[in-house]
C-alpha cells in the first residue's frame, strides 16, 4: 500500500472518528424499514473499502461468512452498499436471474479509468457490457472457426518469443529467466494481434507497465494525487489511449484506402453503426479496445505465470503434462503447426489449468447493479445496492472439493469441469455474461505450455515465493525459474532466429 496513502487514510480516520456512529447507522427509510443481510457498513467514507483491498478479497469474504452469513452478508466497498452472495447457491441465484434483478456494473475507479463506457444518457452505472459482449459475439470473433483462422499465428507468436527470450540455450547450463514479464510481454503481443490485426506489437510492448498500472487501479482508492494508485493509473490510462487513438487513424487510413485488412475487433469497431446508422465515437473505440487489451493481458498471463509455477512444484504432474503433448508432438510432421484437434486432445492439460485457476483465480470476482429490489435467504436486497460475486467462497471450501489445498488435477479427470457439484467451480461466470472470452484464453494458455513444455524443464528459483496483490495475484519476484532444455526435441517450424516484434 502506498506510504502517502496511508498517511492519507490516516489522517481522514482522525478527523473523521466523532462522525462514525452517526454515519454508519444512517440509512434511507426504506432501508430501515427493510430486513437488510447481516453485516457492517464499516468506517465512513471508506467503508470496508481497505480491508476489502489490502487483506485480499477471498479472506475478506471468508471472515465475513463465518461471522454474518454463510448465504449473504452487507458491507459497504469501493463506495458502494454492497450485498455478497455466496456459495455454490448465490451463483446459480445470480447468474439465473442477469437478466430479472441484476444488470453490469463497474466500480467507479473503472469508470473514471474508461470514461467512454458510459454512455452519454445513461446514468454513471450504466456501463454498456451488453454493447461490449454483443461486439465481440455478434461477427464471431470468439466462435471456435474464428479462433482457428487465428491459432496457427497464435502458435507462431508464441514459438518466436520462446526463442527470442528464452531461446539459444543449447549447452547443459541452466539459465535463468523470470516467467511473469514474459508471460505479460507474450498475451499482450497476443491480444493486440487479435484484436487489432497489429502486427507492430513492440508499439504496445512499450507500454506493458502502463498497462500494469491500470490493471491495479482498476480496483482501488480513487484518491488522486501523485504517488497513489489511482493517480498513476490515470495517468498510464491517459498514455495508452494517445497510442491506441494513433493506431485507430491508421487503421481508418487504411480501410479507407482498401488497403486488405484482417478481420479483426478493432476494424469492425470502425466500421460498424447503430440503428440510425452512426458510427462508433473514436473515443470509445479506444476505451473499448484498452478495455479488451486489459482483459487478455492480466487475467491470461496470471494463469500462464501461475501454471509455470504449479508445475514447477509438482515434477509428477510435469511428467504427466509432457507425456500428453510428446503424443500430440509425435504424430505431426515435422514443421506442422498445431491444430484445433490437437488442442481438444490436451484433456488433462487443461484439468492442470483448471486446477491453477481453482487454487489461485486470475480474477478474484465482479460486481453487479442491483435494478429490482429482490429477496434472498430471507433478506432483503433494496434496488441501488450493488452485488459482489466471488468464486472464492467454493474454491478451497472442502465440503465441495477434498482436500482443498492440494494441487490435485485429476480431480477433474472423471468428471471434467464440468462433472464436479454445480455453480462451485465457476472460473468463467456463467449465465448470460460468462466471459466471452473463455475459449480464447484457453487457446492462449494451452498453445503457450505446448510450446514450452517440449522445450524445457524448469526449476523455481523461490520455491517458497510468496503470491502478492489483492484483486489479481502475483508471484512476489515474478517467478524466477531455471530453464533446462530437453535433448532431442525437434523445433517446430516457425522459431528460427526471428524477433517477436517482425511480422510473421
Amino acid at each position: 500500500m502506498d506510504v502517502t496513502l496511508l498517511s492519507f487514510c490516516a489522517t481522514i480516520l482522525l478527523l473523521s472518528f466523532p462522525l462514525v456512529k452517526f454515519v454508519l447507522g444512517r440509512l434511507t427509510s426504506d432501508e430501515a424499514a427493510a430486513n437488510l443481510p447481516p453485516g457492517s457498513f464499516g468506517w465512513p467514507f471508506f467503508g470496508e473499502s481497505l480491508e476489502f483491498l489490502f487483506g485480499k478479497p477471498e479472506n475478506f469474504v471468508g471472515t465475513r461468512m463465518k461471522k454474518y452469513s454463510k448465504d449473504v452478508f452487507k458491507t459497504k466497498i469501493l463506495g458502494e452498499k454492497t450485498a455478497v452472495i455466496c456459495g455454490p447457491n448465490g451463483h446459480k441465484f445470480l447468474f439465473s436471474n442477469e437478466q430479472n434483478y441484476f444488470t453490469a456494473f463497474r466500480p467507479h475507479p473503472m469508470q473514471r479509468l474508461f470514461r467512454s463506457y458510459r454512455p452519454c444518457k445513461a446514468p454513471p452505472t450504466q456501463i454498456p457490457r451488453e454493447v461490449e459482449t454483443k461486439l465481440l459475439k455478434s461477427p464471431g470473433f470468439l466462435k471456435p472457426e474464428a479462433l482457428i483462422r487465428n491459432l496457427e499465428k497464435m502458435s507462431l507468436t508464441t514459438q518466436a518469443h520462446l526463442e527470442y527470450y528464452w531461446g539459444g540455450r543449447k549447452t547443459k547450463i541452466t539459465n535463468e529467466v523470470k516467467a511473469f514479464p514474459f508471460a505479460k510481454t507474450l498475451t499482450l503481443t497476443l491480444a493486440c494481434r487479435f484484436f487489432m490485426g497489429m502486427d507492430e506489437p513492440e508499439r504496445i510492448a512499450k507500454l506493458g507497465k502502463q498497462f500494469d498500472d491500470v490493471t491495479v487501479g482498476m480496483h482501488c482508492l480513487i484518491v488522486n494525487f501523485p504517488g497513489t494508485t489511482f493517480y498513476r493509473a490515470g495517468k498510464a490510462a491517459a498514455t495508452i489511449r494517445k497510442e491506441l487513438s494513433k493506431v485507430i487513424k491508421e487503421k481508418k487510413e487504411d480501410l479507407n484506402s482498401g488497403k486488405k485488412q484482417t478481420q479483426d475487433i478493432l476494424a469492425h469497431m470502425i466500421v460498424a453503426t447503430d440503428p440510425i446508422g452512426s458510427y462508433m465515437p473514436e473515443a470509445e473505440i479506444t476505451d473499448k479496445i484498452m478495455g479488451l487489451l486489459v482483459a487478455g493481458y492480466g487475467t491470461v498471463s496470471t494463469a500462464m505465470t501461475f501454471l509455470m509455477k504449479y508445475l514447477g512444484e509438482n515434477p509428477e504432474v510435469y511428467e504427466t503434462v509432457l507425456d500428453e503433448h510428446r503424443e500430440i508432438s509425435g504424430e505431426k510432421s515435422e514443421g506442422e503447426l498445431l491444430s484445433w484437434e490437437d488442442i481438444n486432445k490436451m484433456k488433462y492439460s487443461w484439468n492442470v489449468v483448471c486446477e491453477v485457476m481453482r487454487l489461485t483465480p486470475p480474477l478474484q470476482g465482479t460486481f453487479r447493479e442491483v435494478i429490482t429490489e429482490f429477496t434472498y435467504a430471507g433478506y432483503t436486497i433494496p434496488k441501488g445496492w450493488k452485488v459482489y460475486w466471488t468464486m472464492g467462497t467454493t474454491n478451497k471450501n472442502p465440503e465441495y472439493f477434498e482436500n482443498p489445498e492440494k494441487f490435485d488435477p485429476s480431480r477433474y479427470q472423471e468428471m471434467g469441469e464440468t462433472g464436479l457439484a454445480p455453480y462451485t467451480f465457476i472460473p468463467f461466470g456463467g449465465g448470460p455474461r460468462m466471459c466471452p472470452g473463455k475459449e480464447y484464453a484457453r487457446l492462449a494458455i494451452l498453445t503457450f505450455l505446448h510450446n514450452v513444455i517440449i522445450r524445457f524443464r524448469w526449476e523455481l528459483v523461490c520455491p517458497n515465493e510468496k503470491i502478492v496483490g489483492d484483486m489479481m495475484p502475483a508471484p512476489q519476484y515474478d517467478l524466477p525459474i531455471r530453464l533446462i532444455p530437453h535433448c532431442g526435441i525437434v523445433s517446430t517450424r516457425g522459431v528460427g532466429k526471428v524477433s517477436p516484434n517482425r511480422q510473421h
